[in-house]
């Protein structure tokens, strides 16, 4: 990542289906002094339960919170607020901030809000995408993924997945969340809101490419063979049915890609099946490069490449891990071999 780019404001978004614990996350962050230079956006201020919380009402849309967190409602569009944001801090109206959270509504599909941070001009300019953090139910999160598509993709979008309300749900029922989860989306990782340590900072961390690429492999190695204990099928059952249309896989490439074809077939990919596309993100060895190129791309919408300085590992050749609704993997690897002219050396699915 250039300078410039780690230069911009980055943005971490909240999402989470309805009642999975984005409202009691939020409360918690917003307590935290490391949040003390920190602009949150959220849809509704009243619905957060910030009352116990406030020092001073700058405006009616704008609060500071006693740990000198900055918080904003959403009355328009996020590129408005942002640029709202943005046009106050410039003025001295409000506290310097050099972090946005952005918590979504429990039905929000995160794709378009992904789509305005990375390609809106003056938003592109100045800030830029952190991560981005679920909440998933432990007691409800059959029905919360039941018919539910934004659930499947609040899931599928996530670099975190926090498992809440785990002191109200069987052991079992949280192991199988924990590895349903991992079946949908190796890449992400996944706490428990209650018993892991974590804290703000480690939750909002922006990690390099490099550090978060090569384990996803390993994690969905796990979730392809590990088997749920007999207490937990029951739930593991209920859970693959609410989502048997969406699956992971990867894909391992033995020889270097040609960095312009492979860009041609991925946009063409996303532009044809992006709303089935639900995520895709690898570390590829590329033509003529000797260092690698992170992707990460979320339904219709690639974030800018990042060309890291170094591989992770020895292994240095392609992998790349996609979460897909419906599709026909042998396919989609017949069509990038033909493509891309690489033959692909593993398929693993989840």
């Amino acid at each position: 990542m250039t300078s410039q780019a780690s230069a911009h404001t980055p943005v971490n978004l909240v999402t989470g289906f309805l009642g999975s614990g984005k409202t009691t996350l939020l409360q918690r962050l917003l307590r935290s002094p490391q949040m003390s230079r920190t602009a949150v956006l959220i849809n509704e201020l009243g619905e957060v339960g910030l009352d116990h919380l406030l020092v001073q009402q700058v405006d009616e849309p704008v609060v500071l919170l006693e740990s000198g967190c900055i918080c904003c409602t959403i009355r328009s569009d996020l590129s408005s607020a942002l640029r709202d944001l943005l046009g106050r801090r410039e003025r001295g109206e409000i506290p310097a901030f050099n972090r946005v959270v952005i918590e979504t509504t429990g039905l929000a599909d995160p794709g378009p809000i992904l789509y305005t941070l990375l390609s809106e001009r003056v938003i592109q300019h100045h800030f830029r995408l952190g991560n981005v953090i679920a909440t998933v139910d432990a007691v409800n999160a059959a029905l919360h993924l039941a018919d539910n598509p934004e659930g499947i993709k609040q899931v599928a979008a996530a670099d975190r997945l926090l498992i809440t309300k785990t002191d109200l749900a069987e052991p079992a029922q949280v192991a199988a969340v924990r590895q349903v989860l991992a079946q949908i989306n190796p890449s992400a990782e996944v706490w428990d809101a209650l018993q892991d340590p974590w804290d703000a900072d480690a939750l909002l961390e922006v990690r390099p490419a490099a550090r978060s690429v090569m384990p996803e492999l390993t994690r969905f190695t796990a979730a392809t063979e590990d088997g749920a204990s007999a207490a937990a099928q029951p739930y593991v059952k209920a859970l693959r049915r609410h989502s048997e249309q969406v699956a992971s896989f990867s894909l391992v490439l033995e020889q270097p890609l040609d960095w312009t074809a492979f860009g041609i077939w991925l946009s063409m990919l996303l532009n044809r099946y992006g709303n089935d596309v639900l995520r895709v993100k690898g570390i590829l060895q590329v033509q003529g490069s000797d260092a690698p190129v992170f992707i990460n791309a979320v339904q219709h919408i690639v974030h800018p490449p990042q060309h890291l300085e170094r591989w992770p590992s020895q292994d240095q050749r392609s992998r790349i891990v996609f979460i897909t609704r419906g599709m026909d993997h042998a396919r989609l690897r017949r069509s990038l071999e033909a493509f891309c002219g690489a033959r692909v050396a593993e398929l693993s699915v989840a």
